[in-house]
């Protein structure tokens, strides 16, 4: 599966962003367990929010929780992180990913195998 991803760009606080993640290949897009990630310099990779197979469950990160929603169109293979209150420590370059095992979301990011490019959310507080 190839991974694009898009929507990111510069905020002030309290603003919302919405990425998309549009994903193409052979396998169907609802078997993919999918996750977003978040990068700063520095600093290792860290877990947003993800999606299990057929939208069948979803974690968030607590730093995120009742801010994100993540949701997937499995017609449209895309999976998209809608951004709410946003704050000056979601500034961060995001990315999205796909596990190609298991049923449920991890929090890991080794676990998903496929990436997209990454893009940068800018909060100004």
């Amino acid at each position: 599966v190839q991974l694009q991803a898009s929507g990111g760009g510069w905020v002030q606080a309290g603003g919302s962003l919405r990425l998309s993640c549009a994903a193409s290949g052979e396998r169907t897009f609802g078997t993919y367990v999918m996750g977003w990630f978040r990068q700063t310099p520095g600093k290792e990779r860290e877990f947003v929010a993800g999606l299990g197979r057929f939208g069948a469950s979803t974690d968030y990160a607590d730093s995120v929780k009742g801010r994100f929603t993540i949701s997937r169109s499995n017609a449209a293979n895309t999976v998209d992180l809608q951004m709410n209150n946003l704050k000056p420590g979601d500034t961060a370059v995001h990315y999205c990913g796909a596990k190609l095992r298991g049923f449920g979301v991890s929090r890991t990011d080794l676990e998903y195998t496929e990436w997209g490019q990454g893009t940068l959310v800018t909060v100004s507080s």
